[in-house]
């Protein structure tokens, strides 16, 4: 793991990071693998995943070039499981500045949630790595463009409701990156690689 600006530079580099919503560990890991394996380098395992913790650390491991990260992180407690199971960047839905704080007491980046100017703002004054937007489908490129306008300093991340065939529009209006979850990894292991296989050479 290296410093928390690497990490950062390395989970948004593609353009995208993909959600990994799933009921358990092993599907979990099935799912990053399938993402993993067809070229995407930045991964997200929701705490919201009972086996979470066990499917970042498995996944840490067999695939240590990949940068993988823990989401829906809301405290303390949650961050430093996360961060001992191998997350090396944390995000969470809503700002939460015992997160932060815990993210960068280790060394690994926090892209806390945000859904407006205001909460942009505060959360780059408290240290946000990249600032989630949430949720992207209620704003829109237009608004993320709009804000950039105003905040060209901020590193946001659009997520929630974004297709793989989108994410051009969201990155021309500003944003470093796009989280996507289910529009990514609904369907087998095979639609899976097929799908980001071809994100990743329209990104590349």
């Amino acid at each position: 793991m290296g410093y928390r600006w690497e990490i950062t530079r390395e989970a948004v580099r593609q353009g995208v990071v993909g959600i990994v919503r799933t009921a358990d560990a092993a599907s979990a890991v099935a799912a990053a693998r399938a993402v993993l394996d067809a070229g995407l380098k930045s991964v997200e395992v929701p705490l919201t995943n009972a086996g979470a913790l066990v499917a970042i650390e498995e996944l840490a491991a067999a695939y240590p070039d990949a940068t993988i990260g823990a989401g829906t992180v809301l405290d303390e407690s949650s961050a430093t499981a996360a961060i001992r199971a191998g997350a090396q960047f944390l995000v969470s839905p809503s700002l939460h500045t015992e997160v932060l704080r815990t993210a960068h007491r280790y060394g690994v980046a926090a892209l806390p949630g945000t859904g407006s100017v205001t909460e942009i703002v505060r959360a780059m004054e408290e240290g946000a790595d990249a600032v989630k937007v949430f949720p992207a489908s209620a704003l829109g490129p237009q608004w993320i463009k709009d804000v950039r306008a105003a905040l060209p300093q901020a590193p946001l991340v659009p997520t929630g409701g974004i297709a793989p065939e989108d994410v051009p529009l969201w990155l021309d209006a500003g944003a470093v990156a796009c989280g996507i979850g289910s529009a990514l990894t609904r369907g087998s292991s095979e639609d899976i690689r097929a799908r980001v296989a071809a994100l990743v050479r329209e990104s590349s």
